[in-house]
């Protein structure tokens, strides 16, 4: 078999992504496959969830794989014990239990120590990763290196698929869609759902809708990036010409996963630690206000800590850590466990497109996309934490409760993180800015 038959096999399993790893001698079953000197490898290859797993001494995170290895005639055979570990104390991420539980593993070239070999791992649209490895002598080991390539950061060569978009054709594609959408110039609200109708859209967040609308996004559809591996941002601007200008970025809102707000309840959290609204609006109780890291917030009365993370060496300690909402009196108000933020994180972020936006509501509410977009590239979530430590990101909520007084009442939940638009080169390695 060469190089492009195996290609073939890996999109006949349903292969969406394909990457390479030459593979040093201590890259086996015992020492563990080396992943890279960060998380970065939990953007690349899809778990079923990170958890704790550690001593005070060892804090070390786990996340469980849907893995299993390719065999030369297409089928696949499940290695039940593949995981990825996380030292956070280093950081790195090692590949462990690849041939654990596997009725037909490849012990011969991954219990040994031996240079030249060279591992494949394919990531499917339903979420598993596929292996393959071969030794030195292999003609595909021969075509893979007489190919020249590097990686351009970590340790893994993204590799094309057949009829798959390689990552710069991927990147091509977007700048010619976001090219064609700022040449609309005022597009009507809209949003897109799973079904493909299209239906107008007159909220605050409709600007991320109508751009995702125009992409052939459906609203709430992907566990991943949205369009060819990149992750779309729309940020509000006040002008198309001055740089960064404009409004804070949401970056994420996930749900406490622990505290007072997951045990009782959002209305419960509202009532306790919330405050009347400021604008006067009758029998509404908000919780919202920036929260940053060591500052305590006036109206709520908590101060956001990241317990378990050594902020001066920009380390976990505590791999059952967490963000946490503190009251005065020590009380943890909502909190999200460093093994559930570092997932959601590295769901969609390896690659982001910072998209402008301007909005009008007359003649009616519209939308136009500026034409200077912000490629950004290379993250993981201990970037996320030390900028959160440093208050770059912040905790900014906006959740409410109407008529709080009546057997009725109604909160809305929207627990987001978010970072001012010129921030965000701090949570990435590379961030390009390119004209469309």
């Amino acid at each position: 078999m060469d190089l492009t038959q195996l290609k073939a096999l890996f999109v006949k399993v349903g292969a969406r992504k394909l990457y390479a790893k030459p593979l040093a001698e201590n890259d086996n079953s015992k020492n563990q496959v080396y992943f890279g000197p960060d998380f970065q490898a939990l953007n690349l290859f899809p778990n079923t969830g990170i958890v704790a797993d550690s001593s005070p001494k060892n804090p070390i995170f786990k996340a469980k794989l849907r893995f299993g290895w390719l065999s030369s005639n297409g089928a696949i055979v499940d290695a039940p014990g593949a995981q990825l570990i996380l030292y956070p104390q280093y950081p790195e991420v090692r590949f462990s239990g690849f041939l654990k539980g596997c009725v037909a593993p490849p012990s011969s070239l991954m219990a040994g120590r031996m240079l030249g070999r060279v591992l494949f791992l394919a990531v499917t649209d339903d979420r598993r990763v596929v292996g393959f490895v071969v030794g030195s002598t292999c003609q595909i080991a021969a075509e893979f290196f007489a190919l020249g390539l590097s990686a351009p950061s970590g340790v893994f060569i993204e590799l094309s698929l057949p009829t798959i978009p390689d990552v710069s054709d991927s990147r091509t594609k977007l700048l010619t869609e976001l090219h064609r959408i700022n040449r609309l110039g005022w597009i009507d609200s809209k949003q897109l759902d799973k079904s493909g109708r299209i239906d107008s859209c007159k909220a605050q967040n409709c600007g991320g809708y109508t751009v995702e609308a125009e992409l052939g996004i459906p609203k709430n559809s992907k566990w991943g990036p949205d369009f060819l591996g990149w992750e779309v941002k729309q940020h509000s601007v006040t002008s198309f010409t001055r740089a960064n200008s404009g409004k804070a970025i949401s970056l994420m809102t996930p749900e406490p996963t622990g505290g007072f707000y997951k045990e009782r309840g959002v209305d419960a959290f509202i009532r306790k630690f919330g405050y009347p609204d400021k604008n006067n609006k009758p029998d509404r109780l908000n919780f919202g206000g920036v929260h940053r890291a060591g500052e305590r917030q006036a109206a709520t009365g908590l101060t956001m800590q990241l317990t378990g993370y050594d902020a001066a060496q920009g380390k976990i300690t505590d791999a059952g850590g967490a963000i946490a909402m503190v009251s005065d009196a020590g009380e943890v108000a909502a909190a999200w466990a460093f093994s559930g933020l570092l997932a959601h994180w590295a769901h969609k972020h390896m690659r982001a497109a910072y998209v402008p936006s301007m909005r009008r509501t007359e003649p009616r509410w519209q939308y136009a996309y500026g034409a200077r977009v912000r490629l950004a590239q290379r993250t993981d979530g201990l970037r996320l934490l030390k900028a959160l430590a440093s208050g770059t990101v912040y905790y900014d909520p906006g959740i409410k409760l109407e008529n709080a007084s009546s057997e009725a009442s109604r909160s809305k939940k929207r627990s987001q993180f978010r970072v001012a638009s010129k921030n965000i080169a701090a949570l990435y390695e590379t961030v390009e800015t390119v004209d469309v």
